[in-house]
This record gives C-alpha cells, structure tokens and sequence, in this order.
C-alpha cells in the first residue's frame, strides 16, 4: 500500500503569476507529482474562477487527489471518484458529519499525531445532499506550530483501507508543491517577466515547465541552480555541447548512484 501511494500522489495547486506590470490578474493550475517533485499538467486560467470547477476539469484516473481547505467540495469530492480516482483532503474542523464507526488507533498512528480515526456515514447535516453516497473517512492528526500553539488538521478521504499514519503522510506531502514553486521562481527564472502580455508570460512559463521535464527525464532530478547556470552558458555560447553533455551526466550518474 505505501508503494501504490506513493506511486499515484498527485497535487493540485495554484500560483499568481508574477510581475508588477500585469494588469490582467491571472493563475497557473498545476498538476503535481510529489514524488517526481515535477508538475504533470499545468494551465493559466484568470484570477477570478472557481479553483474546484477548475480541479474538476483536470480530474484523470488512478490518482490519489491531495487537496487543502481551497478544494473541500463535497461536490467535486464525488467527481473526483467518478474519475475512478481517491482523494485526501482537509476540511474545516467546524465540518458537520454523521458516525458510523470509531476506530482505534494503532502506535503508528498515535506516532504520527492521529487523535481520531472515524468512519463516517455521511458529510453534512440532514439538510445537505449526499453527493458522496458512500462511506469515507476522518483522519484528526494534531501539530504543534513553530509558535508553540496546537492546532488540528481534519483530513477526509475516501481510502478506507489505508492506515491512518500514510494519511497523515499524504497531507505532509502537499509542502512538496510550496517547494517547488519557489524553485519554480528561483531557480528556472520565472521570478520576472521576459514579458508582460498574456502570450508572453504564457510561453515563458510553459517554457520553464518544459526544461525542468526535460531535465528531469535526462538526469533523474529537477534541476539545480548551478545547472540552470550551465543552461545559459549554452545558450549563451560560453559552454559548449560537449561540457553541456558532461554536465548532464553527471548528474544522472550521481543520482543512480544514490539509488
């Protein structure tokens, strides 16, 4: 089980596009693959929009959905499974649910800061539809913040048969993403603007994504600073294919080994 989980984690999420000039207000929607730590699918959509109208168009099978607050729609929670895909999200802790089975909690669990284990029969209040029409479940995992303030993180899913500790660790995952987008900044360059109409920032973030794939498929890893550097040298002239094909494979090599 924590092979299939690992193997189907995918994230999505959004991002401003920056710039001070833009004067059209825009977000890029990714697909995220944690483990690979590299986007799957990406699109720019405007700033005012539905983010799970949005999540439900991009929906694809045999992926396991990992979401925060942004995305609890009970709504897009049962497309979601349409899809023949699973989900872990969190919700509010103020979410209104009925009980059907408390579970105990094993000494994974308790390691990993689960307080409460319940499968419940449905989300919402007798008022509320019943979009999912199945039984899912609530996993309560308690943190400390870095102030040293407690607080609760109520995590749904519809993984019924997944221990309660790789739920906990399926939500962790989700700084995965915040890391890359700052990488995404950084790194590959998209902190500024070559331009500042909607086809200029289009290209130029499609671009960035399609380097850090390429990158990543030739080597194994997302690319590093001193790489991105070796890139301009190319492009530049100042290195040539040669010393850009050395560089390459040593890091491919260097990742093999550590494998």
């Amino acid at each position: 089980m924590r092979h299939n989980l690992a193997s189907h984690l995918s994230w999505f999420s959004r991002s401003e596009v920056p710039g001070r000039s833009v004067t059209w207000p825009k977000r890029q929607k990714r697909h995220f693959d944690v483990l690979a730590a590299v986007p799957a699918d990406a699109t720019l959509t405007p700033a005012a929009c539905s983010e799970p109208d949005q999540l439900a168009a991009m929906l694809k099978p045999q992926r396991l959905y990992v979401v925060d607050r942004g995305y609890a729609c009970f709504e897009l929670f049962r497309k979601i499974l349409d899809a023949g895909s699973s989900f872990v999200a969190r919700v509010k802790d103020s979410t209104v649910f009925t009980v059907k089975e408390e579970r105990p909690l094993s000494a994974e669990a308790k390691a990993a800061g689960i307080v409460r284990d319940v499968v419940i029969a449905k989300l919402g209040t007798a008022h509320h539809k019943d979009y999912l029409r199945q039984p899912v479940r609530l996993v309560v995992v308690q943190r400390t913040r870095l102030d040293g303030s407690v607080e609760q993180l109520w995590l749904v899913t519809d993984k019924l048969d997944l221990d309660a500790d790789l739920v906990a660790l399926a939500y962790k995952y989700r700084w995965t993403v915040e890391l890359f987008f700052r990488w995404f900044k950084r790194i590959l360059g998209c902190r500024h603007l070559l331009s500042t109409c909607l086809n200029g920032v289009t290209i130029q973030a499609y671009v960035a994504l399609i380097a850090s794939l390429l990158i990543t498929l030739w080597t194994g890893r997302k690319p590093t600073k001193r790489t991105y550097e070796m890139l301009q040298y190319y492009l530049l002239g100042w290195a040539t294919e040669e010393e850009m094909e050395r560089h390459l494979q040593r890091l491919a090599a260097a990742e093999k080994k550590k494998g």
